[in-house]
């Protein structure tokens, strides 16, 4: 438990700030809504970021952690332009999307935002120093940042591709 509470006061008070906007945005999510185009690349830049600082950050631990980077952010942008981004309206005019509501939103934020917190708690820790850690941390890394590149891909298609 000590442990736990020593986390939670060392944490840096601008990943609480992110996390009370990452749940407010999810709450936003649940109902349909009308938002400027960049507003919805928000989110997804600021996951891409995480996900690519790892990487940038990471010592150097061999060939097997920046592997499992590269191959979880293939995967996951296939997996995220596969899925593509359902909108109900595009406004190409004003800058305008119109998008369905959805719970999933702000389940994938708490999950990433967890995700990626467990990662920067194991490297404070200095538990990433293990290659099976490197390699699950560089993954869901890796997972994050081709995730939110390959849904940011698939809505500005579907913005460019939508008719004037």
């Amino acid at each position: 438990m000590q442990t736990a509470i020593r986390i939670l006061v060392n944490t840096p008070i601008w990943v609480f700030a992110l996390l009370a906007y990452l749940v407010w945005q999810g709450l936003q999510s649940v109902r349909p809504r009308t938002q400027p185009l960049w507003r919805l690349l928000i989110v997804p830049l600021l996951f891409f970021l995480m996900g690519l600082s790892r990487l940038v950050l990471a010592r150097n631990d061999g060939w097997e952690p920046l592997l499992a980077w590269f191959v979880a952010a293939l995967l996951f942008a296939s997996l995220a332009l596969y899925r593509g981004v359902r909108l109900l309206a595009i406004d190409r005019k004003n800058g305008l999307v119109t998008r369905s509501g959805s719970p999933m939103p702000l389940i994938r934020n708490l999950t990433v935002f967890s995700l990626q917190y467990a990662i920067a708690v194991m490297a404070v820790m200095h538990l990433d120093g293990h290659i099976a850690a490197a390699v699950i941390s560089r993954a869901i890394s890796g997972a994050t940042a081709g995730y939110f590149a390959g849904r940011t891909v698939s809505l500005l298609r579907s913005y460019r591709n939508a008719e004037k």
